[in-house]
């Protein structure tokens, strides 16, 4: 919350308060004269930020372009829930899970339909399907560039243009920025979201816009991911609090509906596109909800895998090492610096410094205590963290920096201050570049391998295109010629996995693939045999091998059998289970310095060809 003294610091005037006028005087020979009154000074403007917005932007969208043309997809949901679907409305071929059967409804194609469009004009430029896939990943770093600029822009204004500064830096260097910027899921999509409504919740200048903030948050919780509205709380809640200390009953009433007006609209849009596409009337963010949270014990998340209580303490670690350190002492650090000062580091009070500091903690806190856990659900919390880490880092740096001699810490020489400041910094940074070059050089090779199938020899005739054990390293049929499909062979993996849009074109209207329902579906993870065809209709078979992993009956070493397949190309694919700990979450260069122990150790991800003369 902030104080007029405050305001004024940070030129932005308290929307509810005006000068009072002194209207008394004394009579004189020349009439009434004004008695002498206390000159309100003029509110300085707020300062410019030290680095122009256009030029955050361009480092913004310089990170998440070099994000969106190496990155790997991390997660097969990205895929199959996502990037199918969309290869579906605009090529007209594509996998389809449960998610998307009529049946459950718990996908809504209004996100689809939003990137479908971005994808077409990709495809006005090339034909290609590939680039098709990196357009829409490049169209997602300029979104979320200009998101991040936004919110930089805001914090430089309000906080202090040294939280803005780091707050940046805290985005651009870490793993988990670089992966979640350009990730084609809901989750990204609230992210992006959260950063436009942080923004209008912290931006006073021009009075409150609890409007605005409610806006954005509802969109993204509406269109994006359900659970993500639930990091407004924290910010409605000082509005509300401030609203009812100041009186302004109606004007509150007046943005919260405004704000619930504008949500409710994305809604409506969201349920006419739906119920366009599923043929039937269905309300996607309440499925969601109530798959996941009332679905009974036989369904739910928890069916496909859970994590100890830990993994998001350890997974924040690897993505963003110590800057999500600072991130959880943000709290003690503010309340410490408030108890023995008794004022704020930042332009805000230390009240309002602790509400944009709460949701982080509870969003972990949330989703700590759920079995289910995944690294994307962290996703619409980023921007917390990285502002969290800056407003702790500041505030450390007020305290370092004095130069009181009074204090032990205004004794040291400020150069050395300064070279320990830089060097923590600098090494925040480096470990950050060390494990995003790591899991790019790692794991990268799904998006290499598919690249011989579109040599003119194979791109003109009608394939398929087998998976294996491999099947959720899959890129999306965007790395398929148009007359290839990704079929599934049988491995250990007996969850359900994805099956076919339907492909009709005649009799069916728009996009049947959308509203018949598929067979053998179901929301279970029970697995279905129509799923699996036969090896020996597959021209090409993408697979990995191991020297750790020995072959079984379901998945066999197909690379090693080279009477019936030829290699057409193989990456290198880390071996985890035989690399070092820090070889698996750093890069360590293949150098004959470094010692074996150390090196990390590898696999081969190929793609290969059925021979001719295969028996």
């Amino acid at each position: 919350m902030n104080t007029g003294e405050e305001q004024q610091v940070d030129g932005t005037s308290n929307p509810r308060e005006t000068a009072p006028v002194d209207r008394s005087g004394t009579k004189s020979k020349e009439g009434f004269k004004p008695a002498k009154t206390y000159k309100q000074p003029k509110p300085k403007p707020p300062a410019a930020p030290p680095i122009p917005n256009i030029t955050a932007f361009y480092a913004f969208l310089l990170i998440n372009t070099l994000a969106a043309v190496f990155a790997p997809i991390q997660d097969c949901d990205e895929v199959f829930n996502y990037w199918e679907p969309t290869h579906y409305l605009n090529r007209r071929s594509g996998l389809q899970t449960w998610e998307y059967s009529p049946e459950y409804t718990i996908r809504s194609w209004l996100y689809i339909v939003i990137h479908a469009i971005i994808g077409k004009f990709g495809s006005l430029l090339s034909s290609r399907p590939s680039f098709e896939f990196y357009f829409i990943r490049v169209a997602l770093g300029a979104i979320c560039a200009a998101c991040e600029t936004r919110l930089f822009s805001v914090i430089c204004k309000t906080f202090n243009p040294r939280v803005g500064i780091m707050f940046g830096i805290v985005m651009l260097s870490s793993p988990g920025m670089f992966h979640a910027s350009i990730a084609y899921l809901p989750s990204t999509f609230s992210m992006y979201t959260t950063m436009l409504g942080m923004a209008a919740f912290m931006d006073w200048r021009g009075g409150l816009k609890t409007s605005v903030g409610m806006m954005w948050f509802g969109i993204g919780a509406i269109v994006g991911w359900p659970f993500s509205g639930a990091l407004i709380i924290p910010l409605l809640a000082e509005d509300l609090v401030l609203s009812s200390i100041t009186g302004d009953v109606s004007e509150i009433i007046y943005r919260l509906l405004d704000g619930t007006v504008r949500s409710l609209l994305a809604l409506a849009l969201q349920v006419a596109v739906d119920t366009f596409f599923y043929h039937r009337v269905t309300v996607v963010p309440w499925n969601i909800v109530y798959y996941n949270i009332f679905s009974g014990s036989s369904r739910g998340p928890e069916i496909f895998g859970t994590e100890p209580w830990d993994f998001y303490l350890r997974n924040l670690s690897l993505n963003f090492n110590f800057w999500f350190l600072l991130a959880l002492c943000a709290g003690p650090i503010l309340g410490l610096q408030f108890l023995l000062q008794g004022r704020s580091a930042t332009r805000q009070s230390p009240i309002r410094s602790m509400v944009v500091a709460v949701p982080f903690y509870m969003w972990l806190g949330i989703f700590s205590a759920q079995p289910h856990k995944e690294e994307r659900f962290m996703y619409p919390a980023y921007p917390f963290l990285a502002l969290n880490a800056a407003l702790t880092l500041h505030t450390a740096l007020a305290y370092i920096g004095s130069g009181d001699p009074t204090k032990i810490v205004g004794k040291i020489p400020a150069r050395l201050k300064l070279y320990v400041v830089s060097l923590f910094v600098l090494l925040a940074i480096d470990v950050g570049v060390g494990r995003t070059f790591g899991t790019y050089s790692a794991y990268n090779a799904p998006l290499q391998v598919y690249a011989p199938l579109h040599q003119a020899e194979f791109a003109s005739g009608e394939a398929n295109v087998c998976l294996g054990k491999d099947w959720y390293r899959f890129p999306s049929s965007y790395f398929l010629p148009r007359n290839m499909r990704a079929k599934f062979i049988k491995s250990a993996f007996d969850g359900l996995l994805p099956g076919q849009f339907n492909e009709a074109k005649t009799g069916f209207g728009f996009f049947p693939g959308t509203w018949l329902i598929p067979p053998g579906m179901n929301d279970q993870n029970i697995e279905d045999p129509g799923k699996h065809i036969d090896i020996e209709h597959c021209s090409f078979l993408v697979d990995s091998h191991f020297p750790s992993t020995k072959p079984s009956d379901l998945e066999p070493n197909y690379i090693e059998d080279t009477v019936t397949w030829e290699e057409m190309r193989c990456s290198k694919f880390l071996d985890s289970s035989q690399t070092h700990w820090l070889g698996r979450i750093l890069w360590i260069p293949d150098w004959k310095v470094v010692s074996t122990r150390f090196r990390r150790q590898w696999g081969r991800h190929c793609l290969l060809r059925r021979r001719a003369n295969a028996p």
